[in-house]
């Protein structure tokens, strides 16, 4: 085995810190493919709707198989990742993405194409924790670590109204079908500057898989959105509801209960016990419920009440998106090191429980200058303060043989609370539209709008409650002051060039 002095003189070996700059663009863009395939069907769904000929009721499955493959699985996969190494896991899980992408172009039914979506949320959670843990252990500089994790998270918060948009305009001039293709192009870049880029880590062959706690969180997240979602075709009082509920519920204690004792788990509790992670994760899981008021709903009320076109909707959140990233590099890198996670997470919080406040005043008549940007201008500013301190947090401190899968417990948080947010929210709407209804004329197209209206407003309501709770939670469990510089000290997993890798056969 060479030494570090024998690498660093070799010719051709470039500095680690020349490359980490290179390696942030690789991981963002295996991010933000996985983050805007939680949103770049959403503006597709209507077209998709009527070329396989699937109902209302059945559309949310869309959203949610991919959510809820992927939540459930990510713990999975980060401890994947830590045994057999970042690198091959990233790469294994780009390729497997994209091929579950060109099925899902291809699908030719209902059903085809949900197995499709459910097969990205598994290879994706392979891949989300694998470039979290490369980002973590790549990024040990206070101030680079800030930088980097201030772009990742601006990728994180955006990538879903990039999806919208980016939807709206495939939608809009090719078909439906494009916003599962276009992962083919991400996954090629990624793939290529994942294999040049990444080096190879060895095998931690001491890990086993825990394969009692998988089947537990798995099986407790399905029952809890499948409970959820089916409130909508049942009701609360069935047992098909809160039957799921009550056994997702209890599987999840279980899981919490074997983690504490098994030899090797899932999700060691060390990771969780840390009093600004604990905090961050929680955050994680608010925010990821919530923004599925903004993004889903707030497309549907666009579309189909006011009549935007596809792309005119995507564009509809490009100021959001604007500030977001404005927002997410100012909290990580300037807001966080001075003052510390307690003030600037409730304060986003807060900032984005007014917005989707201020979204159930949409009527049917609102203005996009005058009513809807400045919610979402506000809505946004709130989201970019406390995602990336959130989400940077999650993973501070955190010993490098648990980076995969604390990185991996960061995005299953956003995932099962957005599955969580889109069963419940879905359901909500619904219900309150069926009630509107009664004892008015179901026929009336003006009755009708009234009814979705009032869908919609409920769940901007409950997404403006999950933010609230937010704040509250943020607020009594974030230590306070600045935390300092991240006590990570492993090697960045970055490259020495491909022909040097290819000699020494590694």
């Amino acid at each position: 085995m060479q030494t570090a002095v024998e690498a660093a003189t070799r010719p051709g070996v470039r500095d680690r810190s020349s490359l980490r700059w290179w390696v942030l663009a690789v991981v963002a863009t295996a991010q933000l493919m996985v983050v805007l395939d939680t949103t770049i069907v959403n503006i597709a769904l209507p077209s998709a709707q009527s070329d396989l000929g699937f109902s209302n009721g059945d559309r949310q499955w869309v959203v949610t198989a991919y959510a809820l493959a992927f939540g459930s699985l990510l713990l999975l996969g980060g401890r994947i990742s830590d045994m057999f190494g970042t690198k091959v896991t990233f790469l294994v899980g780009l390729v497997g993405f994209a091929g579950a992408s060109a099925l899902g172009g291809a699908a030719g039914s209902f059903e085809s194409l949900v197995v499709a979506r459910a097969l990205q949320g598994v290879f994706g959670a392979l891949l989300a924790p694998a470039a979290r843990s490369v980002l973590t252990t790549t990024f040990t500089d206070g101030k680079d670590r800030a930088t980097a994790f201030g772009v990742f998270g601006a990728v994180a918060g955006a990538g879903g109204a990039i999806g919208l948009l980016l939807g709206g305009l495939l939608t809009e001039h090719l078909s439906w079908r494009w916003t599962m293709y276009v992962n083919l192009a991400f996954a090629l870049l990624a793939f290529v500057g994942g294999a040049l880029l990444l080096k190879r880590s060895g095998r931690n062959r001491d890990a086993t898989l825990d394969v009692p706690g998988t089947a537990l969180v798995s099986a407790g997240l399905f029952g809890i959105v499948y409970g959820l979602a089916n409130a909508e075709s049942h009701s609360w009082g069935s047992a098909d509801t809160w039957g799921f509920l009550v056994a997702g519920t209890v599987l999840l204690a279980a899981f919490a209960w074997w983690q504490a004792r098994a030899t090797n788990p899932l999700l060691p509790l060390r990771v969780l016990l840390d009093r600004n992670r604990g905090a961050s994760y929680l955050a994680v899981l608010v925010l990821g419920a919530g923004m599925f008021g903004v993004f889903l709903f707030l497309t549907y009320y666009l579309q189909q009440t006011l009549g935007y076109t596809p792309v005119r909707t995507g564009l509809a959140f490009l100021p959001m998106v604007g500030v977001m990233v404005i927002m997410s590099v100012l909290s990580t890198t300037v807001l966080v090191p001075r003052l510390g996670p307690k003030p600037v997470v409730p304060l986003g919080m807060g900032l984005a429980a007014a917005g989707l406040v201020w979204m159930t005043s949409l009527g049917l008549h609102s203005s996009y200058a005058g009513h809807i940007m400045p919610a979402l201008l506000v809505s946004g500013v709130g989201i970019g303060l406390a995602t990336p301190p959130a989400m940077s947090l999650a993973t501070y401190g955190v010993a490098a043989q648990d980076a995969g899968v604390a990185s991996a417990a960061v995005n299953t948080m956003q995932q099962v609370g957005g599955s969580i947010g889109t069963a419940l929210l879905n359901t909500l709407a619904t219900t309150t539209a069926v009630h509107y209804l009664v004892g008015r004329n179901p026929r009336d197209p003006l009755t009708l709008a009234q009814a979705a209206l009032h869908g919609y407003a409920t769940t901007y309501w409950w997404s403006a409650g999950f933010f609230a709770l937010g704040l509250l939670l943020s607020l009594l469990l974030y230590r306070r002051g600045a935390t300092g510089p991240d006590p990570v000290t492993v090697a960045a997993p970055v490259t020495e060039p491909a022909t040097d890798l290819a000699k020494e056969g590694s």
